[in-house]
C-alpha cells in the first residue's frame, strides 16, 4: 500500500481487498491525507484477527510519533509491525522480496517527502514444452534449463539454451511521485517506467499557486513522463477547485498523449 490516509479502510473494503494481504505501507510524507489512516487501519487488523507482520516504510519524522501512537492504541496487538524510517532526500533501495524492489525517490515539497520505484525482477524464460518432449530432457533438468543451461544430447549434439526456452515477458515497473514540485531531474529516477503517477494539483491557470505550495501542474507531470520515456501517464492528487478535471487532462496530453486520470475507484493494469 503506498499512503494511508483518513477512510482508507472503507476504501479497501469497497475494493474487495482482503487486509491480510496488505504486508507493507510505503508512507511519502508528513500531511494527513497521505498517513491519518495508518494506526487505525492497523488497530483494525489486530481486531480481524491477524497474525502476519506488517512493514511501515515513512519518514525519520515520523517514527516517534508512529511508537507513541502505537503504545496508546496497538499495545497488545497480536502481530509485529516493523517501522522502518526513510531518509526522503536518498535515493536508495529500501524493500526486496523474491519478486521485486522498492526504491525511494526524493522530492520536493513543503515538508521531508518521497516517492516509491515498485520494479519486478527479470523472470526466468519459459520452457518450450515441445523441444523438452522432443529431445525427451528429464524433468530433473528443467530449472537448470531455465537458469541458462543448454542440453547435450546422449549422441553428444549440444541444444542451446536459447533453443529451449521463449524469452519471459519484461518485467514490469510502477512510480508513485506523490506531493512535489515540478522537479527537472525527476525524470532520471523513473526512466522507462511503464507507469508513472505524478501528482497535478494544478492546471496552468494557478501555476503559482503550484510554485508558491511545492505542488506541479498537469503540464509539468507530463513533461517529467515525456523525459523519462514512460509509457503512461497517471495524473492525480487534484485541487478541490475543479470540479471536472478535463482542463487537467487536456493540458497533460498536450504534452504527453498517453496521459490518464486517477479517478476514484479506477482500476489501472501495469503494463501492457
Amino acid at each position: 500500500m503506498v499512503d494511508c490516509g483518513e477512510g482508507t479502510q472503507t476504501q479497501i473494503r469497497r475494493s474487495r481487498i482482503p487486509f491480510n494481504k496488505i504486508q507493507a505501507v510505503f508512507i511519502s510524507h508528513l500531511h494527513g491525507d497521505h498517513c491519518f489512516g495508518l494506526i487505525g487501519m492497523i488497530s483494525t487488523f489486530a481486531l480481524t484477527g491477524r497474525t502476519s507482520p506488517l512493514q511501515v516504510y515513512a519518514p525519520q519524522a515520523f517514527e516517534k510519533y508512529f511508537h507513541h501512537s502505537m503504545r496508546l492504541f496497538c499495545e497488545h496487538i497480536d502481530y509485529e509491525v516493523t517501522f522502518h524510517p526513510l531518509d526522503t532526500t536518498a535515493h536508495t533501495l529500501i524493500y526486496e522480496d523474491r519478486s521485486l524492489t522498492v526504491t525511494s525517490i526524493p522530492l520536493e515539497h513543503r515538508v521531508p517527502c518521497c516517492g516509491f520505484l515498485f520494479k519486478e525482477k527479470p523472470k526466468l524464460p519459459h520452457i518450450r514444452r515441445d523441444q523438452i518432449d522432443f529431445y525427451q530432457i528429464p524433468i530433473s533438468q528443467i530449472n537448470n534449463i531455465k537458469a541458462g543451461a543448454s542440453w547435450t544430447t546422449p549422441e553428444g549434439k549440444v541444444i542451446p539454451h536459447a533453443q529451449l526456452t521463449t524469452p519471459a515477458k519484461p518485467p514490469h515497473s510502477y512510480a508513485y511521485c506523490s506531493d512535489t514540485r515540478y522537479m527537472k531531474n525527476l525524470h532520471t529516477f523513473v526512466k522507462e517506467v511503464d507507469l508513472l503517477y505524478h501528482e497535478s494539483t494544478y492546471a496552468n491557470d494557478h501555476k503559482a499557486n503550484a510554485q508558491r505550495y511545492f505542488h506541479s501542474t498537469a503540464e509539468e507531470a507530463a513533461m517529467v513522463a515525456r523525459d523519462a520515456n514512460a509509457k503512461r501517464l497517471l495524473l492525480g492528487h487534484f485541487s478541490a477547485r475543479y470540479d471536472d478535471e478535463t482542463q487537467l487532462l487536456k493540458e497533460a496530453q498536450a504534452i504527453f498523449p498517453n496521459t490518464m486520470l486517477a479517478n476514484e475507484g479506477s482500476v489501472f493494469s501495469i503494463g501492457d
